[in-house]
């Protein structure tokens, strides 16, 4: 008997920094760096990086939601972005670093417009939450450099994540939860 993957989109800054919270956990089947939300057919990356394709730098995965259900995605994507910045993820700049959450069924967008509201409500940020919640888009995988960077650059990947303030701000933000 095959498992019944579905797919999870998210944009939250340097896709370098989005696949290795995600990537090890049972229940994922694949984080795949790569634009979406643009117009360009498939761009690259130096094409996206201009900031003139409309694309976002995100992840999709593939996951088992009896193993790992879309709301544990959810939460876990709230802990690596700062929702409350709308220019962009930590020392990244322009709108193809912005935060958003792309929903690929009715399910997703409820779940995610809850999970948003809830965190909203918490008080955790003094800022409006202002990731966009937005229906699927095409998405191409980027250049293979970029698949899997963590595993392939360690020193100049924990050095991103720190120069960024990424890091210090999940730290700050989270603690240890």
């Amino acid at each position: 008997m095959t498992k019944k993957l579905e797919k999870a989109t998210f944009a939250g800054g340097c896709f370098w920094c989005m696949v290795k919270p995600f990537d090890t956990l049972p229940g994922i089947e694949s984080v795949v760096s790569g634009y979406t939300g643009g117009t360009v057919e498939n761009p690259t990356y130096e094409q996206v990086k201009t900031g003139t394709t409309g694309h976002m730098e995100a992840v999709q995965i593939d996951f088992d939601p009896d193993l790992f259900p879309y709301e544990r995605l959810l939460e876990l994507y709230w802990t690596q972005v700062d929702p409350t910045d709308d220019e962009g993820q930590f020392f990244d700049r322009g709108s193809n670093y912005r935060t958003a959450i792309f929903y690929h069924t009715a399910e997703q967008k409820t779940l995610a417009e809850q999970s948003k509201a809830a965190l909203a409500a918490s008080g955790r940020f003094r800022k409006p939450i202002v990731t966009r919640i937005l229906p699927e888009a095409p998405f191409y995988p980027a250049e293979e450099e970029h698949q899997k960077f963590y595993r392939k650059h360690p020193d100049r990947y924990k050095a991103e994540r720190e120069e960024s303030g990424r890091d210090a701000f999940i730290k700050e933000t989270w603690g240890n939860e």
